[in-house]
């Protein structure tokens, strides 16, 4: 059981700094599976907020309890997100403050939340986002897609028929990674189909993020219904799936590496004695060279001697979150 109370206190002491107007929509992050990962400022504002929009009022009820809050709750979900937005505007027109909270994760994302939001700004008050747990993030940064630096969110894929054929034939055509959510009856039908479309192009699923049996793999898609079919347990459970960036992507990456030979000759002197995230740091100071374009040979020099394991360095990335 948690230590509510201390808790609540910690929570309220490290956003005691932050300003919190009324009149204003909260858009809270709450965990994906595991309720250590809520926040400390998710818990200080919905401790502090006049009432909760939720997804589900029983699902938010029962992660309130445990969190030791007790707030007045009312759905808001996709089938009444419209009427339930008048609702909260009749709620910030009297200076309260609102929180809204989907099922899991970052509201708006996948969950409802989008027409809210809309609605509260069009009426000229604020949306305050309270970021947090987002299983897309957490999924992309395990997935290990070094070449990815942006990235496309599909969600579920149409479920059937013309119209999942055709979302899974753009996807294949896509060079860009992108990410998935797929529900565990469904799976196998993914696994096949990726098999089908995109060959030996790296997947990472991602199996019940942040719980206790989570699970993450990187394989090619043509290995994925053996993979599945080697192990009935890893049916179970929800599923985020990243298609990593396609050959094309890699190819256009790859084939503006060269460098002068003076670059050349400085990286290879100094992967010889430096680990590859310093050697290039120290590889680009000298020479002036982009640091991409060192980080990339650089990982083609150590594939070359069979050191393929190599982290990444964080310059290379372009930082992108889900908007939480």
């Amino acid at each position: 059981m948690l230590q509510t109370s201390s808790l609540l206190q910690a929570a309220a002491e490290a956003a005691a700094g932050q300003h919190h107007p009324t009149g204003a929509l909260y858009v809270v992050a709450t965990p994906i599976g595991n309720i250590a990962d809520i926040t400390l400022r998710a818990l200080h504002v919905l401790a502090m907020v006049d009432a909760i929009a939720c997804e589900d009022t029983r699902h938010s009820a029962s992660l309130l309890r445990r969190l030791g809050i007790e707030k007045p709750l009312f759905p808001l979900h996709e089938h009444n997100e419209r009427v339930a937005s008048a609702a909260v505007l009749e709620r910030l027109a009297r200076g309260e403050r609102v929180a809204y909270v989907s099922d899991a994760g970052t509201p708006a994302i996948s969950d409802p939340g989008a027409e809210l939001v809309a609605a509260v700004r069009a009426a000229g008050y604020r949306a305050v986002p309270i970021p947090g747990p987002s299983s897309v993030v957490a999924a992309l940064s395990v997935s290990g897609d070094v070449q990815g630096s942006d990235f496309t969110f599909a969600g579920f894929l149409p479920t059937r028929g013309r119209d999942r054929e055709a979302a899974l034939e753009r996807l294949a055509a896509s060079p860009v990674r992108t990410v998935l959510f797929e529900a565990p009856h469904r799976i196998l039908a993914l696994a096949d189909a990726l098999a089908r479309h995109c060959g030996d192009r790296p997947v990472t699923v991602c199996r019940e993020l942040t719980k206790q049996f989570e699970t993450v793999t990187t394989l090619g898609a043509h290995e994925l219904p053996r993979w599945f079919a080697a192990d009935e347990t890893r049916l179970r459970g929800e599923f985020v799936v990243v298609l990593h960036a396609a050959a094309s992507t890699i190819a256009a990456a790859t084939s503006t590496l060269a460098l002068d030979s003076a670059s050349e000759t400085a990286l290879r002197t100094l992967l010889g004695a430096l680990p590859l995230k310093q050697a290039v740091a120290l590889a680009a100071n000298l020479t002036h060279a982009p640091r991409n374009r060192l980080y990339a040979r650089a990982l083609e020099l150590r594939r070359e001697i069979g050191e393929v394991n190599v982290p990444p360095i964080a310059a290379t990335q372009t930082k992108r979150t889900d908007g939480a």
